[in-house]
This record gives structure tokens, C-alpha cells and sequence, in this order.
């Protein structure tokens, strides 16, 4: 909020820890906001400013059945819940687009599981959104530890298509679409179409007006976000979850941790003097000032 404020924020570039650079929010530059969280308490009460500034957005939000051996600081899931339902209320459900991902299996975890569980979220989130966005856990390198003491493991695409399948039924029945982020298996025969977490269509009904957001060639094979800006950064998110590809160690967070100033023009730390600060290039991608809704 405090870089709202001030109309820009420093990054640092997470491949090139010396590569600096300003980027601009001026509600002028910034067609929409995303926030991705498990957990947006702390944004309910400062919400109304955020309107008052200017600034469309809406949230990535997400909410899984796992406990605290996956996910090992977060609170109690039905609060969490129950927090998910006031922000839908807040803003509206069109801007609270639910994540049920990653999928993990295990040797307590089972399709089962799954199929019992996800039911029960629908349930409760049926009328507060109108998508869930489903993937599959990703067997990165970093998760040794995880993958050698059973919490995660590879899921077969027998599997995929039969949790697929089950989550597609199940969103049918409350209401809820559901779409797959950056599967390789092709899941449109259960009627559930590749997401956009930056998604173009949803960028649009948000701002009020058409753009012209090019797909992100960055990203990963099967992504289907345009292009976006993001100026967060690795290793500090405290949520401890096993699965996670954006955090090195728990030594790595609390440091960053402890380097984090509020008041500070950058997330983590502070910029040297002799560093150099290059302007980002940045313009609303606005085609014209029509509003289409």
C-alpha cells in the first residue's frame, strides 16, 4: 500500500540479483492488479482504499483441503474459509477466482480423498466464485526432501484424467468452472479449458475496457497468461508448504524476512549506491476508452 502511494516500486531481477529496476503504478500505467494468496486477511480492511485509489484487481485465491504436514503456517482452513467468503462478498465473486492446486497424492492423500474434499469446498464456495483453477503437482528438484519421505509423488495421467473427470462433475454440480494451469494433458474432454491466471478475458471485465495483452512467452510450455509484471520476489513467503517451488529453505526466508522494511522502496533490503536503477518501460495496454461493461 505504502508503494501505491508513492507511485512505483524497485525489483530486483531473480536471475540477476544486480539488475535493479523502477516500475511504475500510476493508476494511469496499471490496467489491473493480481493478487495470488492463501490467505488475504490482512488486505480485507485496506480494501476501500485500494478502490478509492484507483486500482482494479482482483485475487488469485488459493484454498486447498490440506493440513499442516503440506502446509505448515497457515491457519486453521476454515477460517481461512470463512475469509475467502467475506472477500467475495467485499468485492464480488467475479473478482475471487479460486485455486485448488497443487494436487498431491500420497499414501494418505488418495482420488478419494480428493473427490470428498473438493466437494465439500464447492459447497461452501458455490455463489462466492464463479472458477477454480485445478493443477497437478510439479516434481521439481528442490523437493527432494518432500518426495523421499512419501508427501509427494509423481501423479499418472491415468490419475490426472480420473481426478479430472471427478473435478469436473463436481464443478458442474455447484456451479463452478473449472480450468488447468499449464497441464501437459490434454483435459478439454471434461470440459475443462486451459487457465489464464493473467487472463485477458478477465483482465478486461475488471478494467472496463478492451486490451491488447500479448501472450507472456516467459512463462512455462501451456501457460496461458498475457504479460504482466511481477514484483515479487523468492524466498519470502513464511506459509511453509512443502511443495513450493518459489522458496529455497526456511534459512533463506527469515533472512529475507528480517531485511523487509514497509517504508522501504523495495521488497527486500535496500538498493546500493553503486547499483543502477533502470526505468522499466511501462503504458496501460488499454486499445481505446470504450468501456465494455
Amino acid at each position: 500500500m505504502n508503494r501505491l502511494k508513492a507511485g512505483y516500486v524497485l525489483t530486483r531481477n531473480p536471475m540477476n540479483h544486480s539488475q535493479v529496476s523502477r516500475i511504475s503504478l500510476s493508476p494511469d500505467t496499471v490496467d489491473c492488479i493480481v493478487f495470488w494468496t492463501k490467505d488475504p486477511a490482512n488486505m480485507l480492511d485496506r480494501l476501500k482504499l485500494l478502490d478509492e485509489m484507483g486500482y482494479p484487481y482482483y485475487f488469485q485465491f488459493t484454498l486447498t483441503p490440506y493440513g499442516t504436514d503440506m502446509e505448515r503456517n497457515l491457519r486453521d482452513k476454515s477460517r481461512i474459509t470463512e475469509t475467502f467468503l467475506r472477500l467475495s462478498e467485499t468485492i464480488g465473486r467475479e473478482k475471487v477466482l479460486w485455486r485448488y492446486d497443487p494436487i498431491v497424492l500420497n499414501h494418505r492423500i488418495s482420488i478419494d480423498c480428493h473427490r470428498e474434499r473438493f466437494e465439500f469446498l464447492c459447497s461452501e464456495l458455490s455463489g462466492y466464485t464463479n472458477i477454480c483453477t485445478i493443477s497437478f503437482v510439479d516434481m521439481y528438484a528442490k523437493l527432494t526432501k518432500a518426495i523421499g519421505e512419501n508427501l509427494i509423488r509423481e501423479i499418472t495421467e491415468t490419475e490426472r484424467n480420473r481426478l479430472a473427470e471427478l473435478f469436473s462433475q463436481t464443478g458442474r454440480r455447484y456451479g463452478i468452472e473449472i480450468r488447468a494451469c499449464c497441464e501437459k494433458t490434454d483435459l478439454t474432454g471434461y470440459g475443462i479449458r486451459p487457465a489464464g491466471c493473467i487472463d485477458r478475458e478477465t483482465v478486461e471485465k475488471i478494467c472496463g475496457y478492451p486490451i491488447h495483452g500479448k501472450r507472456d512467452t516467459n512463462q512455462r510450455p501451456g501457460c496461458g497468461c498475457i504479460q504482466s509484471v511481477d514484483i515479487g520476489a523468492y524466498n519470502t513467503c513464511k506459509n511453509g508448504c512443502i511443495y513450493c517451488y518459489a522458496n529455497y529453505s526456511h534459512n533463506a526466508v527469515d533472512k529475507n524476512c528480517s531485511l523487509h522494511d514497509p517504508s522501504s522502496d523495495i521488497l527486500i533490503g535496500t538498493v546500493r549506491p553503486e547499483e543502477k536503477i533502470v526505468v522499466r518501460r511501462a503504458e496501460s495496454l488499454r486499445e481505446h476508452q470504450t468501456r465494455l461493461f
